[in-house]
């Protein structure tokens, strides 16, 4: 096996020199040091990350300007020369002592394997109740448990990731987005309990503005993977609300309104759309082999 682990950086300086001389040593512990490679895509940073990380013995690749942290992990799938890639954060919260642990799921025929932050791990109690939400929705939406939506710890293999790199966003959604593309090919996905640690440093997540932005993309890749799963309940619900009316106005006033007939007919709509959609995911995923 040769590995690639695989740090996007922006302005961590703090962090990342400590950060990869840990690796640097659970590798030499594992007896990888020299089938293994620390990539840092150092994201456009203004501070000394690029120096402090090729110091401590990474491979340095640069953005000439910050693209997100997507757009870094992008490019390290694609400078990666390793058949597994793990990815970590470059600040410190991710333990380089779990990386065997992934590993190992992965040596048993896993796809990809995710850290799945335990309670007290969440950097706050409202982003805690916002990954438990998220987690929701994609479990329902994939059909599968996802236990961590949005953990950026996890180990994958090479040419089944680099298949997706076009869906991923450039902001900071590349692992929600990665998770739900792997269960929608079918892909195996496993997780491992793991304790993140306080990150090192200013956390450059915003609650409320990427919060939207993590919903918003959950319901665009379920559209994309499951579109039933959004369309049918929507046609349902359209179908109950125009029964509920005609069946108001006409014991009330003994008419079949426009509104009715407007509900009746968007339900029948939407569900078409939906099985559209559906043929047009099942294309998207014909086996051309």
């Amino acid at each position: 096996m040769h590995l690639s682990i695989i740090l996007p950086a922006k302005n961590e300086s703090a962090a990342i020199g400590a950060t990869v001389d840990k690796i640097h040593a659970q590798l030499a512990l594992m007896g990888l040091e020299a089938a293994a490679e620390v990539l840092v895509v150092n994201d456009g940073s203004s501070d000394d990350t690029a120096a402090v990380a090729q110091a401590a013995g990474a491979r340095v690749v640069h953005h000439p300007y910050s693209k997100g942290n997507g757009a870094a992990i992008k490019t390290g799938a694609r400078a990666a020369q390793g058949d597994v890639l793990v990815f970590m954060d470059a600040d410190g919260q991710h333990d380089p002592a779990d990386i065997p642990r992934l590993l190992d799921q992965l040596n048993q025929g896993h796809d990809m394997v995710v850290g799945a932050r335990q309670k007290g791990s969440q950097a706050s109690v409202g982003r805690g109740l916002a990954n438990g939400l998220y987690n929701r929705l994609a479990s329902w939406m994939t059909g599968h448990k996802v236990e961590d939506l949005t953990s950026g710890f996890r180990a994958v293999r090479a040419d089944k990731f680099r298949e997706f790199l076009y869906l991923l966003p450039n902001g900071f959604s590349y692992p929600t987005t990665s998770t739900m593309a792997f269960f929608r090919a079918g892909y195996s996905v496993a997780y491992i309990p793991i304790h993140a640690a306080k990150r090192i440093g200013k956390s450059h997540i915003r609650l409320l503005r990427d919060g939207t932005r993590f919903l918003l993309i959950i319901f665009k890749i379920g559209t994309l993977f499951s579109p039933m799963k959004i369309f049918a309940p929507v046609a349902l619900l359209m179908f109950f609300l125009a029964s509920g009316w005609y069946g108001w106005t006409f014991i009330t006033m003994h008419k079949f309104t426009n509104m009715s007939a407007l509900l009746y007919t968007g339900s029948v709509i939407t569900f078409m759309m939906g099985l559209i959609s559906e043929q047009i995911t099942a294309l998207m995923y014909k086996d051309d082999s």
